[in-house]
């Protein structure tokens, strides 16, 4: 099947003599759709789901132990191979040819980013006096701002195309606000938690009324939340360690009962310099002039004192440099720490080995561009883009990025980088163009994206049995060292550590072990898929008119 350019399709073609071409249409540029494949019995396998390679009889399921290691830092699936030996990911922006048995994979596309220096263009002002640099800057800002938004109304305009209704589903941040209030569609969708502070049902309301268009949302109950989670890991094929995946399946799932494609605000934080960790370089700046030896002196000292005192995470990433201290926006366990819970240890596992090309790709950009480059390259297609797949399908529905066309790309390649960090907020330049479309509150509001009080529950009675039965159980041991993952969630029930990401991520990979390898444990049925196709094939009749 082969769809427009930014909607993350793939095509294949067969040669005469048996050569198998994944043409650039196989993996789009940044990772909107996955795609898996094996080679089984001397047969090329391949799909966008990894259970329907598991459906083939040749193929025997066994654990792949690196990839799990390698998920305990990043709370997702990092490498070519997936949680499921022998078979493979390709990645974002790669295509892959197969002839007489032999695989070779080729990169066509690479999301660099080319910025214009602050320096160059004061360069470019030559001798003005101040006041004519000033306006030249502020000229050169407000084109950059027009050049924003003109590229993203494109590309929503594009992205509504569709002979059925297209809905846009809303949080309360300034992406999906961005993109809601210039769809032009008449329905938003919204969840939240019954926790003041993990609820963007409000926020959302309140935009959907100020731009006139109507706003669903469902308050998502704990009981729901823990009763649906096995399910969610089913569908989402390997662990996912980000509790947001399963506010991506309830909010999915309410879409659904409307509408068959939704719009979503994913890629613009990865481009436009979104996630607050991309202000750090700014604020350590200063403190990294000291001598490296000085601040590692330094940090190894404050490491010897228990707890948390206010300083001590800012002497100790500032001892270190972007290159050690990031691999993207989750960091979960590091060496030291899964190294004791781990049974299983592989050589050179750091996960710097993972990074480094790409850190090496840019090494003569800003730290914060280089964080930018890096989950570009991990984050958004390991996490962000495959939990909006998997979540979306699972309910049979089409979820479309805008801010993931090449032309949106190719204004934010080349943004300054002041454009997008400033001393008081992230995104500056995209949240100037937003803001001609909203309040300010909605333009400005500090990130969220649908928030899980996971930390609040694993402190209650019944989730932390739930949790304690999943660490103590024979799958568990075959896996961890259960002791030191008691120590973790009795440290974390007792207020004396926040170890819920911790946590999440071991037991959501169990959670995960039990639907693919425990015998009877699966929570989806055959007969579920049945009804669930059945379901959607009226759907599709239903929206092209047909009785």
């Amino acid at each position: 099947m082969e769809m427009p350019e930014g909607r993350g399709a793939w095509t294949a073609t067969v040669g005469a003599k048996g050569q198998i071409v994944i043409p650039k249409e196989a993996r789009d540029m940044f990772g909107i759709k996955p795609f898996y494949y094996a080679a089984i019995s001397g047969s090329f396998v391949y799909g966008s789901e990894i259970k329907s390679i598991l459906e083939n009889p040749g193929y025997e399921r066994q654990v792949n132990l690196e990839a799990l290691e390698q998920y305990m830092s990043f709370q997702y699936s990092v490498l070519p191979e997936t949680f499921f030996k022998g078979i493979y990911r390709l990645q974002a922006g790669h295509y892959l040819i197969w002839k007489n048995g032999r695989l070779r994979i080729r990169r066509y596309f690479d999301p660099m980013l080319t910025p214009r220096s602050e320096k160059s263009r004061s360069e470019s002002a030559g001798k003005l006096s101040p006041e004519k640099k000033e306006a030249k800057r502020a000229n050169a800002h407000k084109r950059l701002v027009n050049e924003i938004d003109r590229a993203v109304q494109e590309s929503i305009r594009y992205h509504m195309v569709s002979d059925v209704e297209v809905a846009s589903l809303l949080s309360s941040g300034v992406d999906s606000s961005y993109v809601a209030a210039n769809f032009g569609g008449a329905k938003t969708f919204t969840v939240g938690f019954d926790y003041e502070t993990y609820n963007e049902i409000p926020y959302a309301e309140a935009l959907s009324r100020e731009v006139g268009i109507e706003n669903y949302s469902k308050i998502i109950t704990t009981k729901e939340y823990w009763e649906e989670f096995p399910k969610i890991q089913y569908y989402m094929d390997e662990p996912l360690a980000d509790a947001s995946a399963a506010a991506l399946y309830f909010v999915d799932r309410e879409a659904s009962k409307h509408v068959k494609v939704i719009l979503s605000g994913e890629g613009s934080d990865e481009l436009f310099g979104g996630y607050v960790i991309y202000h750090e370089p700014l604020s350590l700046e200063a403190y990294q002039k000291i001598p490296s030896g000085v601040r590692r002196a330094a940090a190894a000292a404050v490491s010897k004192i228990p707890g948390h005192p206010k300083g001590k995470g800012f002497i100790t990433r500032g001892s270190r440099s972007v290159e050690e201290r990031f691999i993207g926006n989750a960091n979960v366990f590091t060496v030291k720490q899964r190294n004791k819970v781990l049974k299983y240890k592989s050589p050179h596992s750091d996960p710097k080995y993972l990074t480094a090309p790409y850190y090496k790709r840019v090494k003569d950009l800003t730290d914060t561009e280089k964080m930018q480059y890096i989950d570009l390259n991990f984050w958004l297609q390991g996490d962000i883009l495959l939990k909006a797949d998997k979540m979306s399908m699972a309910h049979g529905l089409e979820s479309r990025v805008p801010f993931l066309d090449r032309g949106v790309y190719m204004v934010a390649k080349n943004l300054p980088l002041e454009e997008k960090i400033s001393d008081t907020n992230t995104k500056t330049a995209f949240r100037e163009a937003a803001h001609r479309y909203m309040p300010a509150a909605a333009a400005e509001k500090k990130k969220l994206g649908f928030p899980v009080p996971i930390r609040i529950w694993l402190r209650q009675d019944k989730y932390y049995s739930i949790v304690k039965k999943a660490f103590c159980s024979k799958e568990a041991e075959k896996f961890f060292h259960t002791g030191e993952l008691m120590k973790l969630l009795d440290a974390h029930r007792a207020g004396r550590e926040d170890y819920s990401r911790h946590i999440w991520n071991v037991y959501t990979f169990l959670v995960w072990y039990r639907q693919y390898f425990v015998p009877g444990a699966c929570s989806v049925t055959i007969e579920d898929e049945l009804a669930m196709e059945h379901m959607h094939e009226d759907k599709n009749l239903e929206a092209l008119g047909t009785t």
